[in-house]
């Protein structure tokens, strides 16, 4: 009964020689689920020893570019590199269907080419688009998956997704404020995968651009509020704005531990890209 959280990409939308953009992996039993697509997805997954054909799903929690940089890439490699005639499912809000479709399009030359090169390949992708709302995600599997709606106005609608195997529930919530859906998923669930900025530090900044993000993200303290209220064990911050290597004085986030653990009484964790947290029942 563990359900695996790795962080795949714990960067932001500034470019980053050491942080991959946001991507989660959900890992329970041997099902494999991507939450986000951010920059350099691929490169983390192998990473991580996951082989792009292992992934039971993939799950977009909003169409912002830095979650979806590379979506393009994890369609091309699955169709290439992954079990063959196989479907990969996308899983995301209203608009998703017209984002694929668009990729598609793009990727159309690269397709054409390489059916016209390699005789074994004989359709183009497969992908089985799924947008949601709120409620039961109906995907094949031990997983059971529900979402609900967050709060990123003036970005919308976005989601946030919860993973329940056995008895272990894992949270991960994209861009958001604390909001009412995000509470449905939280409440009783083990962890929460929260993306955070600390805005203490970002309102330090001249940049007009910095501060419009400051009214819809979380920070860490109310990432550690939002897990309080939910009576959840472990609170997993990602997605850092600023980089953790650039406000923390050993580069370890502990800074940003403290600010969190003022509403938090459970586990709290940092880390760099690939950073793994085991969730178990009880834990």
């Amino acid at each position: 009964m563990t359900i695996t959280v790795t962080l795949l990409g714990t960067g932001s939308p500034i470019p980053s020689p050491n942080r991959a953009g946001p991507a989660t992996l959900i890992s329970a039993g041997s099902e494999k689920y991507l939450v986000d697509t951010g920059r350099g997805v691929l490169m983390r997954l192998a990473g991580a020893l996951v082989g792009i054909g292992e992934l039971d799903g993939v799950l977009l929690t909003h169409l912002h570019s830095d979650h979806i940089t590379d979506l393009n890439d994890v369609i091309t490699s699955y169709w290439i590199l992954g079990p063959p005639d196989e479907t990969l499912t996308i899983v995301g809000p209203l608009g998703t269907q017209d984002v694929v479709d668009a990729i598609l399009a793009s990727l159309s030359r690269d397709v054409k080419y390489r059916m016209d090169h390699h005789d074994d390949l004989n359709l183009p992708p497969l992908l089985n688009v799924i947008e949601v709302a709120e409620g039961v995600v109906s995907l094949e599997g031990n997983v059971a998956i529900e979402c609900a709606p967050t709060d990123h106005k003036p970005v919308e609608p976005t989601i946030g997704y919860r993973f329940t195997y056995e008895e272990v529930s894992v949270v991960t919530a994209g861009d958001t404020l604390p909001c009412a859906g995000l509470d449905s998923l939280c409440d009783g669930s083990d962890a929460l995968v929260h993306t955070v900025i600390r805005k203490d530090l970002v309102r330090l900044s001249p940049n007009l651009r910095a501060q419009d993000i400051l009214d819809y993200h979380s920070s860490p303290e109310e990432a550690a509020q939002t897990a309080q209220k939910g009576g959840m064990s472990t609170l997993i911050m990602t997605h850092y704005v600023p980089d953790l290597s650039m406000t923390s004085p050993a580069a370890d986030g502990q800074d940003w531990i403290d600010l969190a653990a003022q509403h938090f009484s459970g586990q709290i964790e940092v880390g760099d890209d690939l950073h793994r947290v085991e969730i178990t029942k009880g834990e």
